[in-house]
């Protein structure tokens, strides 16, 4: 990032307050380290500077629970919040910690946290005081695992669905931020974790001191805008989802550019395949030669099958590997990475697909399909018109078909029971933690497959890129 382009927390924090297109409460999320408290003193100082009666802040801090005295810094916090007149929750994540990826394991339950606490407090939107400090470290990690443009971490992202969590301190120094706290005489908190070398980001934190920045960030940015901006396009005129579970590829689509074409299957086979990210650069490399040698044929590459076709490439779930998912009454819950059930009935239900189902032992009771749509309750056996099934691939339509959940229940059940389930397609790749680099790919996702749009920041956006 170049020197220009580095804002001061206070600037940073006008920034964000400008850019906000409707009413909004924002959320803070506060360690009490100097990071956050920058950003909501920040925060705070400029809405003291200019009033807007439709912004509000409040603030959470997430109580890890991983080291004595992190209850007491959330109290600390808390206190903060109260001299300034802010609305102050405090989360604490509870239960077994797991043993080993304790850092990813801490952040999935850190935006779960957040997002409860957010709307209690009904917040809009979560900031967060990740820095150019941060951003540096993260280009850093990633770079020594590829060396592929990475755009680092993004400054706005849609949390599972419900709200968006925004980073305005990405363009600020650390050194600013606690030379701006130092300035108006206010203290932090540090993390002892910050110091412990055994993490990565320490390492690499060490390592990276005094040194520039590594990747020219707002460049990366515009990139991967504009990539993901042509991905769709191209799924918007090449790509169709005939049946459930069953994606086309148009054959004129195949000739995209190299960039667009990896780009676009990559977080096909993502979705298809109900994994959280696209396969690596190596076997998306394989599949974009299979596709553009244009020879018909099958390759499966994270559990998705592609199956090249004179009239284009077909996508479907491997037919293997699928787990049963049981549900309790009232329960919810995500089968295969692939579809969001809810399990409305009185009675728990086995959600699998029909050949595991009606395997063995556990083909005693009855077994009913799912159709996967938005929210809607069951209806009977899974048709096909024979208008709609009959230009399709027969060996492509099995898969799919073979793919798709299905639900047993019990024998001794009463002749009038109600089965009350919904069933909706879930994007692993975007339904928990949705870039705004993806987001205007991920939509034409949810036009392709008839599932509700994914909701718009509640910012400004100036050619997809915040004021």
């Amino acid at each position: 990032m170049s020197p220009e382009a580095v804002l001061s927390p206070e600037a940073a924090a006008r920034r964000l307050l400008h850019s906000l297109a409707s009413p909004t409460r924002i959320l803070v999320a506060i360690s009490g380290g100097s990071d956050s408290t920058g950003l909501l003193l920040a925060l705070s100082e400029a809405l003291k500077a200019e009033p807007d009666p439709k912004i509000s802040l409040c603030a959470a801090t997430i109580d890890h629970d991983l080291r004595a005295g992190s209850a007491d810094e959330a109290r600390q916090v808390a206190a903060l919040c109260t001299s300034l007149h802010i609305p102050h929750a405090t989360r604490v994540w509870r239960g077994a910690k797991p043993k080993t990826g304790i850092m990813a394991a801490a952040r999935e339950a850190r935006y779960a946290l957040l997002a409860d606490a957010a709307a209690e407090l009904r917040a809009d939107l979560v900031v967060t005081a990740h820095t150019l400090d941060d951003q540096r470290e993260t280009l850093a990690m990633r770079s020594t695992r590829s060396d592929s443009l990475t755009t680092g971490i993004a400054d706005a992202v849609l949390f599972d669905r419900r709200i968006w969590i925004v980073r305005p301190l990405l363009s600020c120094l650390r050194t600013d931020i606690r030379a701006y706290l130092t300035a108006r005489g206010a203290t932090w908190l540090d993390d002892p974790s910050n110091e412990n070398m055994k993490y990565e980001r320490v390492r690499t934190r060490a390592a990276l001191a005094g040194e520039g920045t590594v990747q020219d960030e707002p460049a990366a940015a515009d990139a991967r805008l504009a990539l993901a901006s042509q991905a769709m396009a191209w799924a918007g005129q090449y790509f169709k989802l005939p049946v459930e579970g069953l994606g086309h590829v148009a054959r004129d689509g195949l000739s995209a550019s190299g960039p667009v074409i990896s780009y676009a299957l990559g977080r096909l086979a993502a979705v298809f395949g109900g994994q959280p990210f696209p396969p690596g650069r190596t076997q998306i490399a394989r599949v974009v030669g299979f596709v553009t040698a244009g020879v018909p044929g099958r390759m499966t590459v994270g559990r998705v099958v592609f199956d090249l076709r004179r009239d284009g490439l077909y996508l479907t779930r491997e037919d293997r590997g699928m787990l049963p998912l049981v549900l309790a009454q009232g329960a919810r819950g995500i089968w295969d990475g692939r579809v969001v059930i809810k399990n409305n009935s009185p009675f728990s239900l086995e959600i699998d697909t029909h050949s595991a189902l009606d395997a063995g032992h556990r083909a005693n009771g009855c077994l009913f399909p799912l159709p996967v749509s938005s929210a809607l309750e069951f209806s009977g056996e899974r048709e096909l018109e024979g208008a709609k099934a009959a230009h399709l691939p027969k060996a492509a339509l099995k898969r799919a078909l073979a793919a798709q959940p299905y639900v047993r229940v019990a024998e001794n059940l009463p002749a009038d029971f109600h089965l009350d389930v919904s069933a909706t397609p879930y994007f692993a790749p975007f339904d928990r933690f949705l870039t705004r680099f993806d987001f205007i790919f991920a939509g034409s996702l949810a036009a392709a497959f008839g599932t509700r749009p994914y909701p718009s920041p509640p910012l400004g956006l100036i050619d997809g890129k915040t004021n």
